[in-house]
């Protein structure tokens, strides 16, 4: 399964991950629908992967059922059908479970879960008239491991995991595709771009780095071609996902040493 010919609309796509999956399946042979709460953000991104015949940028906040719809039928006008759709649109929350904002909360779940399931509930009925498609959620190893200071950020990946793979489950006899990619630490503006509570401490290994947006784009697109459920990035993930599931209070003992203060 290639990508020459496919249309693909990507949430979140003005920077990091979503920017760096446009200009992979741009590169690829794909046409590129990207969406942004800010256009002019979208429209940069655009003109960075250069390719204006194979590419469509617009305005969208996923928080607002009316742009998801609008968004797609834009795309279907422009392109006349959407293979795949790419829910990459997210933030974080550092805070404590005792201190966290409701407001801020609600927020996060508006943008990260419900504005990927209003998507999916847009597209779906496209996909299925074709009879083919695929939803690819970007989601995070958080979704497995539940991190302190992070836990709001968390609940809406488990959430998002389990979203995904009951729709791959419920989709599969119509012929589409659901993926859920998990990304460890990535080098992305995330962080900086991330809302903040009274109590921002960090919960990540000094000697870990992170991997680069381009790293988790190639991982999904495997992931895609090969038709998986999910995909965990880094593969040094595995292991410690499986870990927490076997033996949490190791690794919760861990993440209690290594909590630091959040930079500002």
């Amino acid at each position: 399964m290639g990508l020459p010919g496919k249309v693909a609309v990507i949430t979140g796509a003005s920077m990091g991950i979503g920017e760096a999956m446009a200009k992979l399946f741009v590169e690829q042979g794909a046409s590129v629908v990207l969406l942004s709460r800010d256009q002019g953000r979208a429209e940069a991104a655009r003109q960075r992967i250069a390719s204006p015949d194979r590419t469509l940028a617009l305005a969208c906040d996923v928080r607002k059922v009316e742009e998801i719809q609008q968004a797609l039928d834009a795309a279907l006008r422009h392109f006349g059908r959407i293979d795949i759709w790419v829910n990459n649109a997210g933030h974080g929350l550092l805070d404590s479970v005792a201190n966290v904002d409701m407001q801020d909360c609600r927020a996060t779940f508006e943008t990260n879960f419900f504005g990927a399931l209003a998507a999916m509930q847009a597209v779906i009925p496209v996909m299925k008239r074709q009879g083919s498609g695929s939803i690819i959620n970007i989601s995070s190893v958080a979704g497995h491991l539940p991190l302190p200071f992070h836990a709001i950020y968390s609940a809406t990946k488990f959430a998002m995991n389990a979203l995904g793979k009951a729709a791959g489950v419920e989709l599969k006899n119509a012929g589409i595709h659901v993926l859920t990619v998990c990304p460890g630490y990535v080098q992305t503006a995330f962080s900086e771009n991330s809302l903040r509570g009274q109590e921002t401490k960090r919960v990540r290994p000094s000697s870990v780095k992170g991997i680069t947006a381009e790293r988790v784009a190639r991982a999904a697109l495997r992931g895609y071609e090969k038709r998986k459920r999910e995909v965990v990035v880094p593969w040094t993930m595995h292991p410690v996902i499986k870990l927490y599931q076997l033996f949490p209070a190791v690794v919760e003992r861990a993440m209690r040493g290594m909590a630091k203060p959040a930079k500002a």
